[in-house]
């Protein structure tokens, strides 16, 4: 069938080539319209695409597109198709429509870099790559657009290649993620070998009847998917790369925090739901991972001063919630608040990035304060997508937090503790981000003169993404509005429920019961828990730090030692440094100086010493000198006739043998 669904994806990639191969020779301009242009023509044919779909009859909703044959080697084949049904349609929308928006954003942040051409490039192929992702029809497809947005992460998170601290974080990012895409291989190979295809649709259909539900293998098999999923989404225990992510420019911490890399390995579970709803094991594992690592970055992200850092532990910390989700079977409240996220934490990013660029590139918040009467568009942006992740009702982000909470309270996959680890969670969110809004925006000017002399607000090309996002971020939960709100549709959930139609089928079959209507009075209950104690803890981040900052450093005080742990990050990096990265460092030290340099070119290299020296001494019989030659020869023939007039005369010597 052919459709324009291509074009989506291959825009992008056109946007790239041009400005990679005229780098240097455009203007600045011509180099943002190519690069703006390309993913906003994309957006518009994700938007027909998505129409086109939505007209189709709801159990039909699939359109594909085959390019051609990618190969076939012996049974094996794979197509390049790309495939659009509702959750691809989502997805490419989130990431056209936002990516969009930051495009426009780098227009003015990065107006003044000597890299501006190299920086949309990346951009491009970062668009590019993540649309492959979540368009491909088969796992192969998939892996290739998970190792694009791998590559683009090394090339972004490192644009200021001059800066130690940028590149070191680009290899960091690029090296841990590799551990999770190892992890991925497997398991597509695990699933390649017993079903004898990598097409998602095939697999979906097949799964049920081919594996047992929580057999050996399929539960390795996903455990396998999820160690891919846990580097790309930065899970517990790869997650060390992404706060180091912060030293390329804002806008790719926008994309890859909001729209792009770190939701693939949300993305990858939704996209094969059958076979993780077939491991009840893995299962309960991506819920415990997802709650811990929501739990502990939401902690580190408590004590954090570095603007972006603490936004790249709430990042951490959200997609701990998605996974969370995910754990329990609900697969739709993780795309749901995947979607309400990229909004708010894609604002959040780019209002950070505005306030660094107002406060000539500083990032401690402790140097700030007193911003918003300077930049009123920056401060109301960054308030409403504050209120949005802290779960105000009302807004994006409090539905789709609330449907999570839910889920992990009421479904059969869930349980109360993850329930409280999440409301816990929720609380040191609503903390830890109205402690960013008020030491960055209220209280006295904690910045030097010369930098308060030049604060400004940011141009229109940076603040009207701003003002789009926020709009989105109030808006954009309404349509997975939850039943018990007057019993209201959640077109969200429906639009959905074709794509887990068949993992839905299998968690019927183990549970071997009709589903029973939940009862609304408790989930009444605990979001009025959860809305209760985040007020609270939005009065403690007043008091603490709008009304009596001074009292800040009494808890410290009193718990030193647990401050100085969380401080730290839980000394995470420093034990994978003393328990991996330095043994492997001496082991390959050990590698080099005795296996390579002492066995391996000392093998190599006295063999070549010896073959010298036989070279050495031979050669001497080929001088090149006529005379030497001449009187070799003569000495020769006279010794020839020497031994033969010896014989003649019958003289005995042992070399000669008896003359008989």
């Amino acid at each position: 069938m052919q459709t324009v669904l291509p074009l989506i994806a291959l825009l992008p990639l056109a946007g790239f080539i041009i400005n990679i191969l005229l780098v240097g020779k455009l203007s600045k301009k011509v180099a943002a319209i190519i690069g703006c242009g390309t993913v906003f023509v994309a957006f518009l044919l994700a938007i027909k695409v998505f129409f086109d779909l939505s007209a189709l009859p709801a159990d039909s909703r699939v359109i594909s597109d085959t390019l051609y044959n990618w190969m076939t080697v012996g049974g094996f084949s794979v197509d390049f198709t790309f495939l659009l049904d509702p959750l691809s349609a989502i997805m490419i929308l989130v990431v056209t429509g936002v990516g969009f928006l930051i495009h426009i954003y780098s227009i003015g942040y990065m107006a003044y870099d000597e890299g501006f051409g190299r920086f949309f490039a990346y951009l491009n192929l970062f668009m590019f790559s993540m649309l492959v992702l979540v368009l491909g029809s088969n796992f192969l497809m998939m892996f290739v657009g998970w190792e694009g947005v791998g590559l683009c992460s090394y090339l972004l998170i490192g644009f200021w290649f001059d800066r130690d601290s940028a590149t070191e974080a680009g290899k960091k990012a690029f090296v841990v993620n590799r551990i999770g895409d190892f992890g991925f291989l497997l398991g597509m190979f695990i699933i390649y070998w017993n079903i004898g295809s990598l097409d998602f649709q095939t697999i979906s259909a097949l799964a049920p009847t081919t594996f047992v539900i929580g057999g050996t293998v399929i539960t390795t098999a996903t455990l396998l998917l999820f160690l891919g999923a846990t580097g790309k989404s930065a899970q517990i225990p790869l997650f060390v790369w992404l706060p180091d992510a912060m030293e390329g420019p804002t806008p790719v911490s926008a994309l890859i925090h909001a729209a792009t890399m770190v939701t693939a390995g949300v993305y990858m579970l939704a996209r094969t739901s059958t076979l993780f709803v077939m491991a009840p094991t893995t299962l309960m594992i991506v819920a415990i991972i997802g709650a811990a690592t929501a739990l502990m970055a939401a902690t580190i992200g408590l004590f954090q001063n570095d603007i972006k850092r603490v936004l790249a532990y709430s990042t951490v910390s959200q997609l701990g919630y998605m996974f969370m989700a995910c754990g329990v079977a609900a697969f739709g409240a993780g795309i749901f608040h995947l979607m309400t996220h990229a909004f708010f934490k894609a604002l959040l990013f780019m209002g950070a990035g505005s306030v660094i660029h107002g406060m000539s590139d500083e990032q401690d918040m402790r140097k700030m304060g007193g911003l918003k009467k300077y930049m009123p568009i920056t401060f109301m942006t960054m308030l409403i997508a504050t209120l949005a992740i802290s779960g105000l009702p009302g807004i994006s982000g409090f539905f789709s937090k609330d449907e999570i909470l839910w889920q992990t309270f009421s479904s059969d996959y869930g349980h109360p503790a993850l329930w409280f680890v999440g409301m816990l969670t929720a609380l040191l969110t609503t903390f830890y981000m109205f402690r960013l809004i008020f030491l960055t925006f209220f209280g006295k000017e904690r910045m030097d003169e010369k930098t308060k002399a030049h604060l400004h607000e940011s141009p229109k090309s940076m603040t009207t993404p701003l003002i789009v996002l926020a709009i989105l971020s109030v808006i954009g939960g309404w349509i997975g509005i939850p039943k018990l709100f007057f019993g209201a549709t959640n077109y969200f959930e429906h639009w959905l429920e074709p794509v887990f139609a068949s993992s839905h089928r299998v968690m019927q079959t183990v549970a071997q019961q009709a589903e029973v209507p939940h009862d609304t009075s408790i989930e009444w209950g605990l979001m009025a828990i959860t809305t209760i104690l985040s007020l609270g803890a939005f009065g403690l981040a007043v008091r603490f730090y709008l009304k009596k900052p001074e009292s800040v450093a009494r808890p410290r005080e009193s718990f030193s030692g647990v401050h100085r742990l969380i401080y730290n990050k839980y000394f995470v990096d420093e034990i994978y440094h003393k328990l991996v990265i330095r043994p492997l460092h001496l082991f390959s030290i050990f590698l080099w100086k005795i296996v390579d340099v002492l066995i391996i070119d000392g093998l190599i290299n006295g063999g070549a010493f010896l073959v010298g020296g036989i070279s050495r001494v031979v050669r001497l019989a080929q001088s090149g000198r006529l005379t030497s030659y001449v009187t070799v020869f003569t000495v020769g023939v006279a010794l020839v006739a020497g031994t033969m007039v010896l014989l003649s005369y019958g003289f005995d010597y042992p070399l000669f043998g008896a003359n008989n």
